[in-house]
């Protein structure tokens, strides 16, 4: 058995690294695990020529296509959307494109305003303090001002548009709709070590110049400084209890596979939506045989993915193609509830660059736009660099057959069952999704889009994991209370997407590490009584 520490974190992702350094002021002893490694700037795709096809290998959004030795494999067969994450210090930040919106002050009242899904226990305004400090932490370029939100100031200037953004904000303004320069986590100016974009190339996956806040390059250098220990390449299997009924610690995989005893006063789970789930459900026992904090029978329920739509057309001219950041804006025109609308909540438009070159090439060969023969070149040099894109983000509504189980037969290389995804798109989002395509194809065209196309309805993947032990007063109906303590072992806490009530229709990073540092705040304020 191993010394006991103070606080041991799992995962080292966007979560995991705010929790571990906000709590790191304590002095306490925190000691976090993560199953990956540290990922060398020098080995991001956007070093080479080949970053397009290495998003088919190593760099793949899928930890199925990516079958890296840190990945464990996720049963997605059963849901039309794959899911999206990355194994390693910073988590899925690696991955993101550092889009970078909060959730709006209704996505915490849909209950109230709108008579679906659950109220939070917590509310924008509560949030606020740690959204702004952790735009700080993290380095947010954007704009104040925008009507869309309650005042906030980023602490850097937003990205330029460029002339693909220039030319969706024209459209915009045609069409007399809400636009704003997008908040991003994309340096545009040199910042806490960091230096300026550049627009070296793509930001998913990774950015080698270190423009793009990831939390291995944002929070982790200052709570390692503070002292916090950080453990690579340990695969966490389960979360053991004590005759009290206490977590007392976690057995996990070392680098070199051999099977330790972690002992802890107390446990921070940050695995995301999917595998904290996996890890509760995993860690079942004689007092706690459905798994672990898992009374309400709701952990792993509720999944919340974001189905996600990209349309998109082409210029007359060459515009920015994927010369810089992919996303230079949004729009919040459909975001609230409209009753004249046939669904309740609603959606955000992000507004891309082009695409690369090998990217343009594959997706207009197979659209039919690009023939073979004489005409091949010509026709590519009508499509390279002039298309114009955009997505919907469309907000899933928590429902209980939308699930994460321990699969009964896929095992990772531990031999620890994986996950299996059981998702199917809800009846509200499907109305959603058809408006959403309605309006892009509007806006493409008050664009001069030509040869409007649609990418497969749900294209991409689940990038946002969330909902699967949702936070509560009620421990009936929830996993955690409203400052993230399980409801059924009093030194078990989940800081991930894990404890979204609702999804909203964005990008739920920003909110993920604000309600995590919301946590770490209420348990440094409640030291002396945390276990009462």
């Amino acid at each position: 058995m191993s010394d006991v520490v103070d606080v041991l974190i799992i995962g080292s992702g966007a979560s995991g690294a705010a929790v571990a350094w906000s709590l790191a002021e304590t002095k306490m002893r925190i000691v976090c695990l993560e199953q990956g490694g540290w990922t060398k700037p020098t080995e991001y795709p956007s070093n080479e020529r080949d970053w397009e096809s290495r998003l088919f290998g190593d760099f793949a959004t899928s930890p199925n296509v990516r079958k890296r030795p840190t990945d464990y494999p996720i049963n997605d067969d059963n849901s039309p959307i794959k899911v999206v994450n990355f194994n390693g210090v910073g988590g899925s930040t690696i991955m993101y494109t550092g889009h970078f919106p909060r959730l709006h002050p209704s996505d915490f009242r849909v209950k109230s305003l709108d008579g679906v899904a659950d109220d939070w226990p917590v509310d924008y305004a509560t949030l606020e303090p740690f959204f702004a400090e952790n735009d700080r932490m993290m380095g947010v370029s954007g704009l104040s001002g925008d009507p869309a939100y309650p005042p906030k100031s980023p602490p850097m200037p937003p990205l330029p548009l460029g002339r693909t953004g220039a030319r969706w904000g024209q459209a915009m303004n045609s069409l007399g709709w809400h636009w704003w320069p997008s908040d991003t986590t994309l340096a545009t100016t040199d910042y806490d070590g960091r230096g300026a974009c550049i627009n070296l190339g793509h930001c998913t996956p990774g950015c080698a110049q270190g423009a793009k806040a990831s939390t291995d390059i944002t929070y982790w250098p200052h709570a390692i400084r503070a002292g916090v220990e950080l453990r690579t390449h340990c695969r966490v299997r389960e979360i053991t209890t004590n005759e009290h009924g206490m977590a007392s610690g976690v057995i996990y995989y070392d680098a070199e596979g051999v099977e330790r005893f972690q002992a802890a006063e107390v446990v921070i789970l940050a695995c995301n939506g999917v595998g904290t789930a996996r890890l509760l459900l995993n860690s079942a026992s004689s007092r706690f045989p459905t798994g672990l904090a898992n009374s309400s029978g709701l952990v792993g329920k509720n999944l919340m993915f974001h189905p996600y739509i990209q349309v998109y057309g082409y210029a007359e001219e060459a515009l920015d193609g994927n010369h810089g950041p992919p996303l230079c804006l949004w729009s919040k025109e459909f975001y609230e509830t409209d009753p004249n609308r046939d669904f309740v909540r609603g959606y955000m438009f992000q507004f891309n660059r082009g695409v690369g070159p090998v990217t343009e090439a594959l997706t207009s060969a197979a659209g039919g736009r690009l023939p073979w023969g004489k005409d091949h070149h010509a026709a590519y040099r009508r499509l390279v660099h002039r298309r114009l894109s955009l997505s919907a983000v469309i907000e899933d509504l928590p429902e209980g057959h939308n699930r994460v189980t321990l699969d009964p037969v896929l095992k990772d290389s531990h031999g620890i069952p994986a996950p299996r995804v059981d998702y199917t798109i809800g009846e509200n989002s499907r109305r959603m999704i058809e408006h959403g395509i309605a309006r892009a194809k509007d806006i493409l065209a008050a664009a001069g889009a030509t040869d409007i196309a649609m990418q497969n309805p749900i294209h991409f993947g689940g990038w946002h994991l969330l909902g699967t032990a949702r936070m509560g007063t009620d421990p009936e109906r929830s996993v955690v209370n409203e400052w993230g303590r399980c409801h059924d072992v009093k030194n078990l806490f989940i800081v991930d997407g894990s404890v979204f009530v609702t999804a909203g229709g964005v990008n739920p990073t920003s909110t993920i590490q604000a309600v995590a540092l919301y946590i770490a705040d209420q348990m440094k304020q409640r030291l002396a009584t945390l276990f009462d």
